[in-house]
């Protein structure tokens, strides 16, 4: 179970990493007009796919009884960001270029919100690592 936790826990940071880098990359293009669509396309769907993997990470260890009331504001903060990322990529790919960048920038940033808003609900710090008590 430890090893579930510190991979879900240290996922995190990948997360993040790419969903600052997918921020950062979006508002340039959204604001100069110039950028690849195609890594606008790989950016938003690594991101969305890192977030999955997160997702299914989350969902073995509550299946093995890592559970806790806490968790609850945590899991459908994650769902949320999820459903977020997975949607504004999905309406980007039939979206004019520049519409679908703007699109895949509104999702990443709704959903690094919703993933900040996610890790503070169950009392950890964004970039900090705390060991709940599991067996």
């Amino acid at each position: 179970m430890r090893m579930l936790f510190f991979a879900h826990s240290g996922l995190r940071y990948l997360i993040l990493i790419v969903g600052f880098l997918a921020l950062v990359y979006l508002a340039y293009a959204a604001a100069t007009g110039k950028g690849s669509d195609r890594t606008a396309k790989v950016l938003g769907s690594a991101f969305a796919g890192l977030l999955d993997l997160q997702g299914l990470i989350g969902i073995v260890m509550v299946a093995l009884g890592l559970f806790y009331p806490a968790l609850i504001g945590h899991i459908f903060m994650m769902v949320g960001a999820a459903v977020v990322a997975h949607v504004a990529m999905s309406m980007a790919r039939s979206a004019p270029p520049e519409k679908a960048i703007k699109l895949r920038l509104a999702g990443v940033i709704v959903a690094l919100i919703l993933i900040v808003g996610g890790i503070m609900a169950i009392g950890r710090a964004v970039f900090g690592t705390g060991v709940p008590s599991i067996g």
